[in-house]
């Protein structure tokens, strides 16, 4: 593969630097260029090329985000309906959506380099507020009160015909990749990423819809603020919140095989979501949560047990 270009995107805060080092020294040897926006230029140093965020979308021909969900979140905005690949590298804590870890990351370049993958499509949510359409949601899409500690009331109208109302803390529409976040704390269904569908959980509920509804791709969705002088938030993939006044309405629908995102091991990578999906007390027994230790681990631990007899 000659004459590609990578294009980095990475976690504001985290040491990312070791990593940019081994994937530019990988693109030269194999004829390939690393580019970045101006806002991470301070963090990837000067070998990477810098270039507006323009000539970013238009240039790369795979994305690599080094973080945690949040950043990988944000690099899979970019490049939504190019069908571009974008490989995750877990710089963050949990990194749900990430497979490689920086130790794995030079066999993965050599894996993408002799087309070793595979593709995972992954939908999004595209929302329209009416002020400023274009919005992707990858995990979820938040309706709050303005005020703190106040309710909220929303109406919910699908494929243009009422579907009654809210009134509680928040309301969450997620993806099936959302559902194992703030959708699964409220007591939201996790949802398989092969359904083609946007759950919307009701957050402390106090009348109204009670319980999550599961909806369609196809199923047109409006999330109406009632009041005439009350206004409320919303925010797309836990970015700053912003206005939802009284009178306006959210449009959301489902874009399915929105971005593509690499993966080099299925089965690894499903084992160790079964683990991060444990730590958010996925209902397993002892025995099963044994399973969840990788083979090694256990035949050492074994011997350990052996030797203490």
């Amino acid at each position: 593969m000659r004459n590609f270009t990578l294009g980095l995107v990475v976690h504001p805060d985290r040491p990312v630097r070791d990593s940019v080092r081994l994937i530019v020294r990988h693109a030269r040897r194999s004829g390939g260029t690393v580019i970045a926006r101006p806002c991470d230029a301070g963090r990837v140093g000067p070998e990477v090329e810098i270039v507006t965020p323009e000539e970013f979308v238009g240039r790369v021909t795979g994305v690599i985000s080094l973080g945690g969900d949040g950043t990988m979140l944000g690099a899979m905005r970019l490049v939504v309906g190019r069908q571009v690949p974008v490989l995750g590298v877990n710089h963050g804590h949990l990194g749900f959506l990430i497979e490689v870890t920086p130790s794995e990351l030079e066999p993965a370049l050599d894996r993408m380099a002799e087309g070793r993958y595979t593709l995972e499509p992954h939908s999004c949510l595209e929302v329209d507020d009416r002020t400023a359409s274009g919005d992707t949601a990858f995990n979820d899409i938040v309706v709050t009160a303005a005020e703190p500690l106040a309710s909220l009331s929303l109406d919910l109208e699908v494929n243009g015909l009422s579907h009654g109302y809210y009134r509680g803390d928040a309301v969450i529409a997620c993806t099936p990749t959302g559902s194992t976040a703030y959708n699964h704390a409220a007591g939201g269904p996790i949802i398989s990423p092969s359904t083609e569908a946007v759950a919307l959980t009701p957050v402390a509920p106090m009348s109204g819809i009670s319980r999550s509804v599961i909806l369609g791709k196809d199923d047109h969705i409006t999330l109406r603020n009632p009041s005439d002088d009350v206004p409320l938030l919303f925010s797309v993939d836990g970015t700053p919140a912003r206005p939802l006044r009284p009178g306006a309405e959210l449009s959301v629908r489902l874009r399915t095989d929105a971005v593509d995102i690499v993966r080099l091991d299925a089965d690894t990578y499903a084992q160790r979501k079964r683990v991060k999906l444990s730590l958010l007390d996925l209902p397993l027994r002892p025995d099963q949560l044994v399973e969840l230790i990788p083979q090694p681990l256990r035949e050492q631990a074994e011997r350990l047990r052996q030797t203490m007899r």
